[in-house]
């Protein structure tokens, strides 16, 4: 389900040595882990050049007092005619009697660089 895009078109992707987390091929630290994957001064500046779009946080908790429950945080991403491009589970857990986690989620948008090639679906 997800976006495949050949390497250096816009949107192509690849896994962090690192981590195994998928990132944009053009990324010169790996967003998971916040490793570097290459040193690129000129396109490090560039980048900074990024923005937050949207950033989302919140805390749960369970509702009663003495409550347990267990809880699964899902991603999913559709395009702009509501098909979905993917759904994730990116963690999953339990809450004891007055225990609370908390949450934050952004994404963020960096300029393209490179050419604009077209991004193929599977």
């Amino acid at each position: 389900m997800s976006v495949a895009a050949r390497q250096g078109s816009l949107g192509a992707t690849r896994i962090c040595p690192h981590c195994k987390a998928t990132v944009l091929a053009s990324a010169n630290i790996c967003p998971a882990c916040q490793h570097h994957l290459r040193f690129n001064a000129a396109a490090a500046e560039q980048r900074s050049a990024g923005r937050t779009a949207m950033r989302i946080e919140g805390t749960i908790a369970p509702e009663e007092a003495g409550e347990r429950c267990e809880y699964c945080v899902v991603v999913s991403i559709a395009n702009h005619a509501g098909e979905k491009l993917v759904r994730q589970v990116v963690g999953v857990g339990a809450l004891a009697p007055g225990e609370r986690h908390s949450y934050s989620f952004s994404v963020e948008l960096i300029p393209a660089t490179g050419p604009a090639g077209e991004r193929k679906r599977p």
